[in-house]
């Protein structure tokens, strides 16, 4: 039990960290071709729509805090594990 709490663990790290790379480069370069992050942003971009069509709120003024909302999900799922 405990090994699968910890993979569980490591995929919701793994995720996290694949949202802030997804998002500094939304704002860094938001216009570049490349298979990894169209790969990257296949993984994120699904949740973050449902997160966005559910909360239309968290889009103010220009400025997306869908990925906030999800790291703070996933770190709420990683508490209760």
């Amino acid at each position: 039990m405990s090994f699968l709490i910890n993979l569980i663990n490591g995929l919701i790290t793994l995720y996290i960290w694949i949202i802030i790379i997804v998002s500094l480069f939304s704002i860094v370069a938001p216009h570049i071709k490349n298979p990894i992050l169209d790969f990257l942003y296949s993984i994120v971009n699904p949740p973050l729509k449902i997160i966005r069509e559910k909360m239309p709120f968290v889009v103010y003024g220009g400025v997306d805090f869908s990925p906030l909302v999800l790291i703070i999900g996933l770190q709420l799922l990683r508490v209760l594990l």
